[in-house]
């Protein structure tokens, strides 16, 4: 029998479940650490006289976010002292990295980009690890906050987590933006270093929003891993140290892959894993170097603030929720299909603002059709990759498949800048070749697309 398709007011309403609202914030405290690490950092390097190609390799910083899958297995099992008793397992292991992340900022506060320049990228290489730490869990308590059989209610979820993610980040760079420019005009040498002291204002608001977040208890999770490792330790013949370890380290770090594998079969495991990785490289290297061709084409930090940030967080949350309802009726894969041929013609809109010259009113032409495209685009790949996981293995498989499509966008895209330099700064010519890398992954897709083991394509 089929299953009634939703009417457009009852998709709505899916919105209304106050787990939602739970969902949001998660999204939020997970965005706005990238304000840090991208926008903030950048600019920051742009005005203290650093060339593009220095901006675009500091965010190398941002790898780290490829490779969080391999302590996943860690935050799934090691409690933090004190921490996890009082606030639960997930929401322990958010507030320690929070307040790395606290610490880090103020000590940029003290730091001197031009005279420090190695101590600065590793305070940001430290803010990246701890953020890239906290996805894991915050991914793996958003998931758990929709039960496995709410196909709806996780697609509703993968948008407000979008919502909530490009909210921290958005919102993060409107208070980022106009703390600097404010401290500038008063006077304030060091402006920047004074502003990432109010930012770590915001991270500890954040954290008293987390306290109203609730964290189910799960322990069926842990007994299957426990099972997977004594089953695996059986078949090593002894029972010592050493046996325990290798079972411990096959079963949380291979039983993800294998599981993985054996659910979709060899050739189409890769075809996804191909896809994820490729997916967002256009828009990475667009996004890595958008801020700084803002600045050199001639806009101030308060109208970057208020077309990019303000106006672009108002467009990504409304095309999200509608990305969300979109992939709800017409499914995941569709979407995708939509958002990357949006993303390609967003970028021939930046192409056409570059070889225009400063236009307030293509800059927001441009800024829309990206927010919508990102919306689209952000919302149909988490909800993907969320009905991909196997609920044994949340947070593993999880931050295995977002780290992969992470790769793409941050190891590939730190050459962003010297590929704008190669160019003599030709920023359309940049803008071209940023609309073609989105091609191989929507043809990788569409081989893939009618064998694809999720609940609704």
């Amino acid at each position: 029998m089929f299953e009634k398709k939703q009417t457009w007011s009852e998709s709505i309403l899916v919105y209304k479940d106050i787990r939602m609202l739970r969902i949001l914030l998660l999204g939020a405290i997970s965005g706005f650490p990238w304000v840090l690490i991208a926008s903030s950092l950048s600019l920051w390097l742009k005005e203290e006289g650093l060339s593009r190609s220095t901006i675009g390799w500091a965010g190398l910083i941002f790898g780290v976010y490829a490779f969080n899958y391999l302590w996943a297995p860690i935050i799934d099992r090691i409690q933090i002292p004190f921490l996890t008793k009082r606030l639960g397992h997930r929401r322990g292991w958010i507030v320690l990295m929070q307040i790395i992340i606290l610490f880090s900022l103020i000590v940029w506060s003290f730091i001197n980009p031009t005279e420090n320049l190695a101590l600065l990228i590793s305070v940001g290489l430290i803010i990246a690890i701890a953020s890239a730490t906290q996805d894991i869990t915050v991914d793996a308590l958003r998931i758990e906050q929709i039960n496995a059989d709410e196909g709806k209610s996780m697609a509703a979820g993968a948008a407000m987590a979008v919502v909530g993610w490009w909210t921290g980040y958005k919102l993060g760079g409107v208070i980022a933006l106009f703390a600097a420019e404010f401290f500038q005009n008063i006077g304030i040498e060091d402006y920047w270093q004074t502003t990432f002291l109010v930012l770590g204002g915001v991270v500890i608001l954040m954290n008293i929003g987390l306290m109203f977040i609730h964290e189910p208890i799960i322990t069926d999770r842990q007994n299957k891993q426990k099972e997977t490792d004594e089953i695996i330790q059986s078949k090593l013949g002894s029972n010592n140290v050493i046996t325990k370890f290798v079972a411990y380290i096959t079963g949380t770090i291979g039983g993800p892959i294998i599981s993985f594998f054996k659910k979709n079969g060899f050739s189409i495991a890769v075809g996804i894993l191909g896809f994820v990785f490729l997916f967002k490289i256009g828009e990475a290297f667009l996004g890595r170097m958008s801020i700084v061709f803002y600045k050199e084409i001639g806009f101030s930090k308060g109208e970057i603030a208020i077309y990019s940030k303000t106006l672009g967080w108002i467009t990504t949350v409304v095309f999200t929720l509608l990305g969300g309802i979109f992939a709800m009726r017409a499914g995941t894969i569709k979407t995708m299909f939509v958002a990357g041929g949006f993303m390609a013609a967003t970028n021939l809109l930046f192409a056409a603002l570059a070889w225009s010259g400063k236009s307030e009113w293509l800059f927001a032409l441009a800024v829309i059709a990206d927010d919508i495209s990102a919306a689209f685009a952000t919302v149909a790949f988490v909800a993907f990759i969320s009905l991909l996981v196997d609920r044994t293995y949340t947070a593993t498989q999880y931050a295995l498949l977002a780290s992969i499509g992470t790769a793409g966008r941050t190891t590939l895209a730190s050459s962003s800048g010297a590929l704008v330099d190669w160019l003599n700064g030709d920023w359309g010519t940049f803008f071209i070749i940023t609309t073609l890398m989105v091609i191989p992954s929507l043809i990788c897709l569409w081989f893939i697309r009618n064998k694809i083991k999720i609940g609704a394509k």
